[in-house]
């Protein structure tokens, strides 16, 4: 009997989609961009009626496989990569599982574009197969687009409790959700993140912030990182989202002005959202010193659509009970300059903030949130301050 070449690929593609786990190492999950299609007898029309129908990933409730430029009504869906992607209905989901190592830590990204003007969200959860407790964090809000192309990318983070996890993403119910409505999601991967730890020469951890989530080559408008309760874990190690529904984006110097390295974080969302980090380091009653870089992330924003001057951007800092506020001025076009606070702590842990003090678009019109990039932080103790010493 002969069998073709692309009988065989078949073969060896269904096979593989029968394993119990997905082993993956950092980059994208197995079909993470749904590029390999469904069984067709596991289909109607674009809506997927069979569980297993998506190699890789079994699927539950009205999920559709979208194909880049496909009409639905009067609107055109959009795929973020490639030529295929899924929508989830309400109370749709859909999941793989992944095999990793028990007690290592794992970011998750991915991108996701909203079909409707109602306020989506996705949930994200990890459920080890041994019976560990589930992980799971608030639901992602879908509904601000940061970014001008219609979709954005997101990042989760979860502890590997297990050797086997089921990763699931949801379309959580609502109750008035129009039939055509629901987001569409693409592009997952996966990335072991390492736990900086803090030392004599910076009390903060991942301070310059080079550890994060797993940006795709070709991400050009960074990846959000959502806001996330003190328990969460962090796709920035060592720092905490606070907001209610906003983000902060981690981003690189592939598409973007760092200060220094190849990581910062830009803040996109004015005062709505706080870079948090707590440090356990610092003793009650002694003096630190707190340094940043601010700068510009090389994208216009903050200028006006002629570049011409504008009131720039601020970023506040705040570490315990001082703060100091810092102006960054270049004009959308790239920059940054150092900001110090020098203070005593009140307490153990002190909490260090930073906040934007503003809101910002890009000068191309599109309307794209943008902010300034906080990079290369570090936190020292030091004799006293300063300004004292100048006095003594």
């Amino acid at each position: 009997m002969v069998i073709d070449k692309r009988s065989a690929a078949l073969v060896l593609l269904v096979c593989a989609a029968a394993l119990v786990a997905s082993a993956v190492g950092d980059g994208p999950l197995l079909n993470g961009n749904f590029e390999y299609p469904p069984n067709q007898s596991q289909m109607s029309g674009s809506k997927v009626t069979g569980e297993n129908a998506i190699p890789y990933w079994k699927t539950t409730g009205t999920v559709e496989y979208i194909g880049s430029g496909q009409q639905q009504g009067d609107m055109i869906l959009t795929v973020p990569e490639g030529a295929h992607a899924l929508r989830l209905g309400s109370d749709a989901s859909i999941q793989q599982q992944i095999s990793v190592t028990r007690g290592l830590y794992y970011s998750v990204t991915f991108r996701a574009s909203r079909t409707c003007a109602q306020d989506e969200k996705l949930s994200l959860t990890i459920v080890p197969v041994t019976g560990y407790p589930v992980q799971s964090g608030e639901p992602l809000p879908i509904q601000t687009v940061y970014s001008s192309c219609g979709w954005d990318a997101y990042s989760w983070a979860f502890k590997a409790e297990a050797g086997i996890v089921s990763f699931t993403i949801r379309h959580p119910w609502q109750e008035e959700e129009d039939e055509g409505c629901g987001p569409i999601i693409d592009a997952f991967a996966i990335k072991t993140l390492n736990m900086p730890q803090p030392t004599q020469n910076n009390l903060l951890t991942n301070g310059d912030f080079e550890e994060g989530p797993y940006i795709p080559p070709d991400c050009k408008s960074g990846v959000l990182v959502p806001p996330m309760n003190e328990d969460d874990v962090s796709p920035l190690p060592g720092w905490m989202i606070m907001s209610y529904k906003k983000v902060v984006k981690y981003v690189d110097t592939a598409h973007f002005a760092v200060p220094r390295g190849g990581r910062a974080v830009e803040l996109v969302c004015g005062v709505e959202t706080a870079l948090v980090q707590e440090v356990y380091g610092t003793v009650e009653g002694s003096w630190y010193r707190l340094e940043f870089s601010v700068g510009d992330a090389a994208n216009g924003c903050g200028a006006s659509a002629d570049y011409s001057s504008s009131p720039g951007m601020k970023v506040k800092a705040i570490a315990g009970a001082s703060e100091t506020t810092v102006d960054v001025d270049f004009r959308g076009a790239g920059g940054s300059t150092r900001g110090k606070l020098e203070f005593q702590a009140p307490a153990s842990p002190t909490r260090v903030v930073f906040v934007s003090l503003g809101y910002h678009t890009k000068s191309d019109n599109s309307g794209t949130l943008c902010g300034p990039v906080v990079d290369d932080v570090s936190l020292v103790a030091i004799a006293q301050p300063s300004a004292r010493r100048l006095l003594l």
